[in-house]
């Protein structure tokens, strides 16, 4: 291949229409009623938590002013059909871009998440009548409802970082008739005041690592659920539970894809050059690629590359890599590769592709994580198996 064809860096390498990872589907329903039944008939709501959200309906707590997602960014719903069209889809629903300010780029930074979503993490959370919950993300106020409907307010507490968002969910619980303990402030740190120690935690947004003061405001027993960010393609979740030496374990149970938590956005990385672009040959299909159970092993090899993907108009896989340094590479089902600076991105994922289907292609739920005072790591296949940089 001639290297003046190689794709254009700017265009390809932070593509708007490369999806992260796998997700849930989204099916329209007309009504909330329709909705939690899809949920239900999904197996993602016992009984006693689809009565709880047939009787918290997600229509009151989604602001009139709000966007629907799309590849190509945040689209403003036009009108009161639109919004309730989306509301009663298992879809999320954006209700703040650029943190409120005006003018922006039209950033996703709060939404509802989608419906699927929040009923597979709340039973992860694996909540009984009696236990006390701490959520990190209040946003628009829904799931601290569907939590003090079911286990009572008083047990219910709630952090917000965003003073708007914050403001909004206390309304919008109070209308609907729920008054959950709600604090603003950085979730980062768990819950500002001394009602520690909780019997479950779940975190409603992306965190790179699991802070620690949030597995100290477990007691020994607890359980924390968290959407974990990772570069590599899929983000997952994260169930870990808290043993009696302060150390969470647990393991991963499917991907996601979360809004970040504001200390947890990811700063850029070095420009890419693409003067240095130059072709190699390609062993592994990018298709092969697409995994989350090597997402997860590659993410702890190759710490801070991250790998987006597309499909391509001839039903081939388009993957782009880059590292923080300004390395990067894209890669196509039946084309040669392309690098960009100083690593040779492409060679280390075959190279540790090639380590994962040695250990057999493990799948996701084969790998864990392990949260420490000092550390945490990823494991497969039990805790003492560590995955570390190559």
């Amino acid at each position: 291949m001639d290297a003046a064809a190689h794709p254009a860096v700017a265009g390809r390498l932070r593509p708007e229409r490369a999806a992260r990872g796998p997700g849930l589907s989204a099916t329209p329903q007309s009504g909330h009623a329709a909705l939690v039944d899809l949920l239900h008939g999904r197996g993602l709501l016992d009984e006693t938590w689809r009565a709880v959200w047939h009787a918290v309906p997600r229509e009151p707590f989604i602001p009139a002013r709000a966007w629907r997602q799309e590849p190509d960014g945040c689209v403003p719903l036009t009108g009161e059909a639109d919004r309730l069209a989306l509301v009663h889809a298992d879809e999320p629903v954006i209700v703040q871009v650029d943190d409120g300010k005006p003018d922006g780029p039209s950033v996703a930074t709060s939404s509802n998440s989608q419906p699927s979503m929040v009923a597979r993490m709340l039973g992860l959370l694996d909540v009984a009548d009696g236990h006390r919950v701490l959520e990190i993300g209040t946003a628009t106020g829904y799931v601290a409802a569907l939590l003090s409907r079911r286990l009572g307010e008083r047990n219910v507490h709630s952090v917000e970082i965003d003073p708007a968002m914050a403001a909004w969910a206390r309304e919008a619980l109070r209308a609907a008739g729920y008054a959950p303990h709600l604090a603003h402030g950085d979730g980062e740190q768990g819950w500002p005041g001394a009602a520690a120690p909780f019997d479950r935690l779940l975190v409603t947004c992306a965190v790179r690592h699991v802070p620690y003061p949030l597995v100290r405001q477990l007691r020994p027993g607890g359980v924390l659920v968290t959407p974990l960010a990772r570069d590599f393609w899929s983000g997952a979740v994260v169930r870990l539970a808290v043993g009696e030496d302060g150390t969470a374990r647990g393991r991963f149970h499917g991907g996601a894809s979360y809004m970040p938590m504001r200390a947890h956005r990811k700063a850029e990385g070095a420009p890419v050059e693409e003067a240095t672009a130059r072709p190699t040959a390609v062993c592994v299909d990018p298709a092969q690629l697409l995994d989350l159970g090597f997402a997860l092993y590659a993410g702890a090899r190759l710490p801070g590359v991250s790998m987006l993907h597309a499909e391509e108009p001839d039903g081939g896989v388009r993957v782009w890599l880059r590292a923080p340094d300004g390395s990067a590479a894209t890669a196509a089902s039946r084309e040669d590769a392309w690098l960009y600076g100083p690593r040779d991105l492409w060679g280390e994922v075959e190279t540790v592709y090639g380590e994962y289907v040695r250990l057999g292609s493990p799948a996701a739920d084969a790998f864990g994580l392990v949260v420490g005072a000092e550390e945490e790591w990823i494991w497969v296949g039990d805790p003492s198996r560590r995955v570390g940089p190559a």
